[in-house]
């Protein structure tokens, strides 16, 4: 039997990619799944956002998926205020500059596209705040690094504020039909084929 745990979970937003409260207050990822103590999320999603998360015991696999040469492609729908452009797709696509840490950093080349309705996913709870005034739109990212709250700053970044971010994929490994809070219990074989990793 393998001593190494993989899940995949549906983060509700509002919930901390963590185990530990910050504050009394705070939903963490052991109140919606009784994981092994030893499992961890690999990687982060900021609370406002929701979606695919992978939490394992396998710290090669940490180590592996998220080195920067890897460059690991990472799948998310964001919908933004306001009527998206080519223009802006275009700027995503090149890269544009953020600021993390204090400092001036310019993204790497993105896969951006305006996706054409909104996606069918589950309701967010809370709903975002509709104003009947602004429109919205949505668009697909894919990203091959994941610096904090990166998708947000790029899409502020071309004047188009993000209202919900959903990642759906890390690789070929997705959400798979998940609502929102559920966890599900994944092969070691098929988590390393998905990212695309030799076992």
């Amino acid at each position: 039997m393998s001593k190494y745990h993989y899940f995949i979970l549906y983060k509700p937003y509002g919930v901390l990619s963590q185990f530990t409260r910050e504050h009394p207050g705070h939903r963490v990822l052991g109140d919606l799944y009784d994981f092994p103590r030893d499992v961890y999320a690999v990687g982060r999603l900021d609370k406002d956002s929701e979606g695919l998360l992978l939490l394992t015991n396998d710290k090669t696999l940490n180590q592996r998926l998220l080195a920067p040469q890897q460059g690991h492609q990472r799948t998310y729908w964001a919908q933004v205020e306001g009527d998206i452009d080519e223009n802006a797709l275009q700027q995503l696509r090149q890269g544009v500059d953020i600021r993390i840490k204090k400092k001036d950093y310019h993204t790497r080349p993105a896969k951006a596209r305006r996706l054409s309705a909104a996606p069918d996913l589950p309701e967010r709870d809370p709903p975002i705040r509709y104003r009947k005034n602004v429109p919205e739109s949505w668009l697909e990212l894919q990203l091959t690094e994941g610096k904090n709250r990166q998708v947000r700053r790029m899409c502020a970044a071309v004047g188009f504020p993000v209202l919900r971010l959903v990642r759906v994929a890390i690789g070929q490994l997705t959400l798979g039909g998940l609502k929102t809070g559920e966890v599900k219990a994944l092969p070691r074989k098929l988590v390393f084929q998905q990212l695309g990793l030799v076992l």
